[in-house]
């Protein structure tokens, strides 16, 4: 199913730090889509555009690390968007493409099921056939990837060197005090000694 160029494309989250979902939304004449991710999908595809467009851009279009000032306030979602989108997806596999003909990303996402048979490692199965994709220009790809990132700052703060969760509580930093796991590697003894 193809939307093809959206004119809406952000990024939101609903909830409070530590509990929040986030999701993309786009929409075209064509119709309009919801994508539920994890904040991890999130920030990947967010970093994922920004190294796309300083590559194609050699470097004219770089990633803000941080700014003086308080933050800009993401938009969100706009009142007119649909309350029921044409296509919302739960779980679902992503994948980010570029023309460089036409000079436009293509997004494209497709329904994911998870298979659990007994005694069977979980399967993924995705449905292509369920697919939707849309384009969108660079412009639209370096608003979306700002939007991300204050996203990913306002919630809770996250420690420097590990990038876990400060909580109210103590934080054990395992880049700072040594508390990481040691894996020990023991090469089995050859039993056929002589």
């Amino acid at each position: 199913i193809e939307l093809g160029h959206v004119e809406l494309l952000g990024a939101d989250a609903i909830g409070q730090p530590g509990q929040r979902r986030f999701y993309l939304f786009a929409g075209s004449w064509r119709g309009s889509t919801l994508m539920w991710m994890e904040k991890e999908q999130l920030n990947r595809l967010s970093l994922t555009l920004d190294r796309a467009l300083a590559q194609l851009t050699e470097g004219q279009v770089l990633r803000t690390e941080a700014q003086v000032g308080s933050q800009p306030t993401p938009k969100g979602i706009p009142a007119d968007f649909p309350r029921t989108p044409e296509y919302d997806f739960r779980e679902s596999h992503m994948t980010l493409t570029y023309d460089e003909r036409d000079e436009m990303f293509t997004f494209t996402v497709a329904p994911l099921e998870i298979v659990m048979d007994q005694g069977q490692e979980p399967l993924a199965l995705v449905h292509e056939e369920e697919a939707v994709s849309f384009l969108f220009t660079h412009k639209q790809a370096q608003d979306l990837s700002s939007t991300i990132n204050v996203l990913m700052t306002g919630g809770r703060p996250v420690c420097p060197l590990c990038q876990a969760p400060l909580d109210e509580g103590p934080h054990a930093c395992v880049k700072q005090n040594g508390h990481h796991e040691i894996v020990q590697i023991v090469e089995a003894e050859d039993e056929e000694e002589e």
